[in-house]
């Protein structure tokens, strides 16, 4: 019975993380920042949109996430102001809505899109579930008139691949199963750049419903053995490399206070409130060290940490094709 709820909830949780995104008033929506020669940052924050990154190469650019439709058409505007070069490249960080329903956009326009295998391994265990719901109540998916999502036209199944010229040097890499079987980050040697997609966020940001939980911390540890100066993450203001400890932090106290829990012999009914068939409001506390990262939606998060721990298994596994 648990496992069933949990399955129905998956799909709300995503939907209300989204909406939330558009909610936040300390967001910077639209504004591109310049991080490095070449390197612009652009945040989101209205309409569920995704951060971009923007990468200038000797003949072309490459851009960070797909974003939603009605996103994309707003970054492509962005980056004719910035470059007269074409985007060449598209790399999705995984396969969520607000990072890849743009995909179909950006191919019309003659870009390749790209991502890791696991994007598009993603894809077909989710949809077409999750297009055809968000095309309810989203204009710029259903306008589009597709009955699903368009994959990554490119994609590669080793643990990095790089594009490079005479100008710069631009590492795709994958560090194992965290927010999403498929997580993808983008790494600037030269620049000490890191765009991380979802895998971290700077704020209460984080959605749990495909994620492994347990093992998120790992592949963050894993992307700090780069030399990072800069991060450029899936949602929030641009941050320095803290941010990186901050994820993981949050993370493994959320990750603690659940398994205390459950070691307890406390159910999910003891943590978690519900109210209209979604978590509402839970018991869990978490230290001040890591509130930066906790908010409305930190009830589903607790609960997805639950039955992570309580059916021994990635919640992402546990929500199976949902």
């Amino acid at each position: 019975m648990r496992n069933t709820r949990a399955l129905l909830l998956a799909g709300f949780a995503g939907l209300v993380s989204l909406a939330f995104f558009a909610a936040r008033s300390d967001a910077k929506p639209e504004t591109v920042v310049k991080i490095a020669d070449g390197v612009w940052f652009r945040e989101g924050g209205t309409d569920g949109h995704c951060n971009n990154t923007i990468i200038e190469m000797k003949d072309y650019l490459i851009v960070v996430d797909a974003n939603f439709p009605s996103g994309a058409r707003l970054v492509m505007e962005d980056v004719k102001r910035l470059s007269s070069k074409p985007v060449k490249y598209v790399f999705d960080t995984h396969h969520h809505g607000d990072h890849a329903y743009g995909n179909s956009v950006w191919t019309d326009a003659g870009a390749t899109t790209l991502a890791y295998k696991g994007v598009v391994e993603e894809m077909k265990r989710r949809e077409p579930a999750r297009w055809q719901a968000s095309a309810k109540t989203r204009k710029d998916v259903a306008e589009l008139n597709r009955t699903t999502v368009e994959p990554p036209k490119q994609t590669f199944d080793k643990k990095m691949f790089v594009l490079s010229d005479s100008t710069r040097r631009v590492e795709f890499h994958f560090f194992g199963w965290a927010h999403t079987r498929g997580d993808g980050f983008v790494y600037l040697p030269k620049e000490q750049i890191l765009a991380s997609g979802d895998a971290i966020v700077n704020g209460a940001f984080n959605a749990l419903m495909d994620a492994n939980i347990g093992n998120w911390p790992n592949v963050i540890r894993a992307a700090q053995k780069l030399k990072v100066q800069h991060v450029l993450p899936g949602h929030g203001e641009a941050a320095g490399k803290d941010v990186m400890d901050g994820q993981i932090l949050f993370l493994t106290e959320l990750h603690k206070a659940v398994k205390a829990a459950v070691g307890q012999g406390k159910k999910l009914d003891d943590l978690v409130v519900m109210k209209n068939g979604a978590p509402a409001s839970t018991s869990v506390t978490l230290p001040d060290s890591v509130k930066h990262w906790v908010g409305g939606g930190f009830p589903g998060q607790v609960q997805a940490a639950y039955e992570e721990i309580a059916q021994g298994k990635p919640y992402g596994e546990v929500t199976g094709g949902k």
